[in-house]
């Protein structure tokens, strides 16, 4: 009987465990400890897909969870599998998914279609746990799918305290003053539509996945409105013309900081090590700060991404599968994870306390996540963007119009033959 011959039973079994409330308890990170699952007898074998630098994190997680049920038989493995490449390994050999698995955000509708992954039965206690964001990406037409694990995948401000006040930190026309007046760089990497977001998502400008789940549909060329697409781009152009930015990639942030050129830059909690390295007791982290478009202040935005972990619909031992799923997910793992891989936490209690709340980079990252947007577009986005990003980035238009600029940027980013 293969796995989807199970389904039907394991649905069966999973309703009659939530109707006769053998779920979690009543605390609010209890991961349903010593919950007895139906889909019992013999050995439970389990699956587990996780990045390769994960194995031994996992490997412990794994020993603590059979920990928890000594009168069964089980038989755990940890399989490396990029969160990124998830979805496509996965879907590509069904019957042979495994049980577990964790995965980036924008992999969710794709695998909810393909009915791997189904609603969460204790919705509301994983709810209840985690940041509104993380619940948010792992939910459709408010319907919980996955467990939040993970809410660190997006950008903030790394500064050297050396330079700079609080006051300075609010605009980034104060922090280029002050790059500019010592003779240093700021940096931001203007060749990535991820970043370059970060100029129109608190416009009214918009951006985004049409319904067919593939096309895009964009304004940022839009004559109307406080803001017009030709405004963001003027704006990017007198930031390309300051004296005290660089445009550069997390190379450039990171060599810059260790040979004292770069004094701040916009980039993710991956390179906090080394810039703390390079900064020791100077080094900082906040939230993207304001910039000047059609003579407003306007809040720089973000994409924020979030890792999260699945449990197979499909899988023989489904409930044992959800059970895992949600003890790798709960507070004390989460902050494990922390303490182990310097991921950043999803769960709002891990976010808070311990070294996570010392850490400027995470918390930087949780101020920046009031402002940032789930990364929902079409592969059309990509190449227009960086192409845009090159022009502006360069300080000139090379004699075209800016109107001519946008529109053909639209054009191309809404291109449905992509």
């Amino acid at each position: 009987m293969n796995r989807f011959s199970k389904k039907l039973s394991c649905l069966l079994a999973a309703f009659a465990l939530f109707i006769s409330g053998c779920g979690a308890s009543g605390s609010p990170d209890s991961t349903q400890q010593g919950a007895q699952p139906t889909d019992m007898g013999g050995t439970v074998s389990l699956r587990v897909w996780g990045a390769e630098e994960d194995a031994a994190l996992l490997a412990q997680i794994s020993s603590q969870f059979q920990a928890q049920y000594p009168d069964t038989q089980f038989d755990i493995t940890i399989e490396a599998m990029s969160e990124s490449d998830c979805k496509d390994q996965l879907l590509a050999d069904i019957n042979n998914a495994p049980d577990v698995f964790t995965f980036a955000d924008d992999q969710l509708s794709a695998l909810a279609a393909s009915g791997v992954l189904e609603p969460v039965a204790n919705a509301d206690d994983i709810i209840s746990r985690n940041s509104e964001g993380s619940v948010a990406a792992a939910s459709i037409n408010d319907k919980l799918y996955a467990y939040p694990l993970t809410a660190d995948n997006g950008y903030f401000m790394f500064y050297n305290k050396e330079y700079f006040t609080d006051a300075d930190l609010q605009t980034l026309d104060g922090m280029l003053a002050v790059a500019s007046a010592n003779g240093k760089k700021i940096t931001m990497d203007w060749s990535s539509g991820w970043y370059l977001y970060s100029f129109f998502g608190n416009t009214g400008l918009s951006v985004g996945l049409n319904e067919d789940g593939i096309s895009n549909h964009c304004d940022w060329n839009s004559t109307s409105g406080n803001i017009k697409g030709t405004d963001v781009a003027e704006a990017m152009l007198a930031i390309a013309n300051n004296p005290g930015f660089l445009n550069g990639n997390d190379s450039a942030l990171v060599e810059g900081a260790k040979n004292g050129s770069v004094i701040a830059g916009i980039s993710g909690v991956w390179n906090a090590t080394a810039i703390e390295e390079a900064w020791g007791d100077n080094y900082g982290a906040v939230k993207l700060p304001t910039y000047t478009c059609a003579g407003q202040q306007v809040q720089m935005s973000s994409y924020a991404g979030y890792k999260m972990v699945g449990a197979n619909a499909y899988s023989p031992y489904a409930e044992w599968a959800s059970l895992f799923a949600d003890f790798m997910s709960n507070e004390a793992n989460q902050t494990l994870r922390f303490e182990q891989r310097a991921q950043g936490p999803a769960n709002k209690n891990a976010a808070a306390s311990g070294a996570v709340a010392e850490s400027p980079a995470i918390q930087a990252l949780i101020s920046q996540s009031s402002y940032a947007s789930l990364q929902r577009i079409g592969a059309a986005y990509w190449s227009p963007v960086a192409d845009f990003g090159a022009t502006m980035s360069s300080g000139s238009t090379g004699g075209q119009e800016l109107q001519d600029i946008m529109d053909s940027l639209v054009e191309k980013i809404t291109a449905s033959n992509t």
